[in-house]
């Protein structure tokens, strides 16, 4: 099948678009973000691969090239999308300290209690 990377990118990007929407336990909403995080990763490099190419750096004349353009914008996207996650753990952590849950729709409920 010719477009399974598409498809595998689409799947796991649903996958965690509905977990962050029906899951109310913030650990798992994060889960869900990464999952998202990684189906875009997937198709970006799905987009740059060209079948029978090689690496630019070892390329003869006239041979098609793989594009190193999206591996370069993904090592980039891997740096956000840790921090992006510490920094998330990190709340979560602070929330669950102050109302000893982590069920969104209960500190939903509680939130006016934070200081």
């Amino acid at each position: 099948m010719q477009n399974l990377d598409y498809i595998a990118a689409m799947l796991l990007f649903v996958i965690g678009l509905a977990t962050m929407l029906f899951h109310s336990n913030l650990i798992k909403k994060i889960m869900g973000m990464n999952i998202m995080e990684t189906a875009i990763f997937l198709l970006f490099i799905a987009s740059g691969y060209v079948t029978d190419a090689k690496p630019p750096i070892a390329l003869a004349p006239g041979e098609a090239a793989v594009n190193p353009l999206p591996q370069a914008l993904i090592l980039t996207g891997l740096v956000v999308s840790v921090s992006i996650t510490a920094y998330a753990l990190a709340l979560v952590r602070d929330l669950y300290r102050h109302f000893g849950t982590l069920n969104a729709t209960t500190i939903a409920r509680r939130k006016g209690s934070f200081t």
